[in-house]
């Protein structure tokens, strides 16, 4: 690397860092005004709104989903104040063509990839736990309340249960059924007015069950009060709450994507966009980066206002777009893999199209 490369990976990971700063207090400022009357409804602790809720969680949280948007604005920013100091009209007389300009941008952009990457797979879903943790005691305590919802799901190959309706916080199950098959015949059906967790047998505990077992023409059946019995399925199975798959590391998920394929609870599309979005987002890193460059580069009368508000405008608009297609995804259909790659795949052409008529 040459003088040149430093001083634009110097520039580039400074204005970076000092935007960063700029949202985090943007952020912290606006969501104590929002959430103040919820901290002193629940007596939080100051010690953990602070250090807990926004050191630990909800400032990694937004700052990793505003990450494109921060990138882009540091990108355009101090790549228009080069340009309107007239720095790269010289850099691209003196010999070097546009793509060696764009060398050192990028290896700033792979230093941002690679910590956004890392933070996904292993950091964020952390943060993500604690803030949700801290959500359902001090904030909204009664988003985790019982489930309405029927919940029907194949635990194997022959197995199916449904629960009428789950209580998460008393990990208590109302109308409990559990069906068993031989192919497609049914050979045992189980039926409950209670199931319960035991978190310390961790096993279920059937109450009030009638029992029938088919063999053919022969029936029987079986009734009784308190019977324990071992699953495959968790509390958290019935977790419904905002955000839950965000605070799953990616072996959790993973494992809940195996369960899923055989339960088909209907949750398969969330599952498979927070993967994907761990894998994806983070090359948005390069996108925008090409995007911005080839935008600002060009010195333009009146400052950096006219760049810096195009850029702003752009990035938000791929962040709405992200949101798009999540929606489409989610309630039209479109394949997760396809909403995650469509933002990007649209903002990698348009990234090539301004780099084809940024000045040379």
């Amino acid at each position: 690397m040459n003088i040149i490369d430093r001083y634009i990976i110097k520039k580039y990971l400074s204005t970076f860092a000092f935007t960063v700063g700029i949202f985090i207090v943007v952020i912290v400022v606006f969501d104590v005004s929002e959430k103040l009357d919820d901290f002193l409804k629940y007596k939080a602790p100051m010690s953990k709104v602070f250090f807990e809720y926004y050191a630990m969680g909800s400032i990694p949280f937004f700052l990793n989903m505003l990450t494109p948007l921060i990138n882009f604005i540091a990108v355009i920013f101090f790549t228009s104040k080069m340009a309107d100091q007239t720095e790269i009209v010289p850099i691209l007389s003196g010999g070097m063509s546009f793509n060696r300009f764009l060398r050192p941008y990028m290896i700033a952009a792979g230093i941002i990839f690679t910590f956004t990457f890392v933070s996904n797979i292993w950091i964020i879903p952390y943060t993500n736990k604690v803030k949700i943790n801290f959500e359902n005691v001090y904030v909204k305590p009664n988003r985790v309340s019982s489930s309405t919802l029927s919940t029907h799901m194949q635990i194997d190959s022959n197995t199916y249960v449904y629960i009428d309706n789950y209580d998460i916080r008393s990990n208590v199950g109302y109308n409990f059924s559990l069906e068993k098959f031989d192919g497609d015949k049914l050979t045992e059906k189980l039926m409950a007015n209670r199931i319960t967790w035991n978190p310390e047998l961790e096993k279920w505990k059937i109450e009030d069950y009638t029992v029938r077992k088919i063999d053919g023409l022969k029936e029987t059946m079986d009734q009784g009060t308190v019977r324990d019995t071992t699953l495959d399925m968790l509390p958290r199975d019935f977790e419904v709450y905002d955000n839950v798959f965000t605070a799953m590391d990616t072996k959790e998920l993973n494992q809940r994507i195996e369960k899923e394929e055989i339960r088909g609870t209907g949750m398969m599309t969330d599952l498979l966009l927070e993967k994907y979005k761990r894998y994806i987002g983070p090359f948005s890193a390069f996108i925008l980066t090409l995007m911005g460059v080839s935008l600002s580069s060009k010195k333009v009368r009146g400052g950096i206002g006219l760049s810096l508000g195009i850029g702003i405008a752009l990035s938000f608009t791929f962040l709405l777009l992200v949101q798009f297609s999540t929606m489409f995804s989610l309630k039209g259909g479109l394949p997760p893999l396809l909403a995650i790659l469509i933002p990007n795949v649209l903002f990698l052409a348009l990234g090539f199209w301004l780099k084809h008529k940024a000045p040379k």
